[in-house]
């Protein structure tokens, strides 16, 4: 019986205990790990976001960027900072459900040593070349490569990133081979696409949105369903003749494995009523990005089915990172 009160007196205290941290939290600013490079469709929509939420709620949230291996050194550093609810990351598709495969070797399991908290967005990518580039629309530049294979070169943000797996996809289906040219972030590639030293490069809406409004890219095709609102004369890959195709990335927070649960939810709570404000929502849909939502549970469960989907693409490709 004595052994029963003690019990029931260590989960009343326990409960206690959770619950005044969390009414208490946040006591100091929240930093925010963005595992890419500034000015990047990831970095865009993690500060729009955590703006808004801020601006709410009277938290400090600081952004932090530290990119690397491809993502993985920012989550790696989130991973295994204190759970205490002062550290989140931004992950995306590429870093929490392609580099499980494409490395043969991660620093973290993105499903045992991360708290989803909520998925941000979703976002197609776009295929582009330079204003001065000889390509006018996508037949144009697939022409080119069945002409030369292996001439035409398609630059992505890294290897084995979103952009560069769906750039593969979509070579298997036009029956082409081009020569792939990884960066290291987006801010180089833009530059090099721009200049024409590149000729077609992929990679996010939100990341390439700003320099095809301004002319100095020339969009050829998204790679989702339907098209842009913000960029509509821009058709899909799916309509130009590849039926079926379809491929978008994903944006959302996670905490370290062990952050409080109450604070996960505070978290999950505020981030979806700023994803509701119809300015952040109208900011998001300009930067080409599909705001969306939903529990920690719901993002769980999107990451546990994209890890083998775009596991197979990973393996069909032949791409690896040692």
């Amino acid at each position: 019986m004595q052994a029963s009160r003690r019990l029931l007196f260590a989960l009343a205290a326990s409960t206690l205990t959770t619950s005044a941290f969390a009414q208490a939290w946040p006591a100091k600013p929240i930093r925010l790990v963005v595992p890419f490079p500034p000015g990047g469709g990831t970095d865009i929509i993690a500060r729009e976001t955590s703006q808004k939420v801020a601006a709410a709620t009277g938290w400090t949230i600081v952004i932090d960027n530290k990119p690397g291996a491809g993502g993985n050194l920012g989550v790696d550093a989130a991973a295994k900072a204190a759970p205490d609810g002062y550290t989140i990351v931004i992950g995306q598709s590429s870093n929490l459900a392609i580099n499980p495969t494409l490395y043969a070797k991660m620093p973290y399991d993105s499903q045992k040593d991360l708290t989803p908290i909520i998925l941000l967005a979703n976002a197609p990518l776009v295929m582009v070349t330079g204003t001065n580039s000889p390509y006018k629309t996508l037949a144009d530049a697939v022409n080119a490569a069945k002409a030369k294979p292996g001439s035409v070169n398609f630059a992505s943000p890294g290897n084995g990133t979103v952009a560069h797996l769906t750039s593969e996809m979509f070579q298997k289906a036009a029956g082409i081979q081009t020569q792939h040219v990884p960066y290291k972030g987006a801010n180089q590639a833009l530059t090099d696409v721009i200049s024409g030293n590149v000729e077609l490069y992929m990679s996010s809406v939100p990341t390439l949105i700003g320099q095809i409004k301004q002319g100095k890219l020339r969009a050829l095709a998204v790679t989702s369903a339907k098209r842009v609102d913000d960029i509509p004369n821009v058709p899909t890959i799916n309509e130009s003749g590849y039926k079926g195709f379809d491929a978008v990335t994903w944006f959302g927070l996670l905490a370290p494995a062990g952050t409080p649960k109450d604070v996960i939810a505070r978290l999950n709570a505020e981030y979806n009523k700023a994803l509701k404000l119809p300015d952040l929502s109208k900011r998001l849909s300009d930067e080409g990005a599909d705001p969306a939502g939903g529990t920690p549970e719901q993002f769980a469960t999107l990451i546990k089915d994209e890890i083998p989907r775009w596991g197979k693409v990973v393996k069909e490709s032949g791409a690896k990172v040692d």
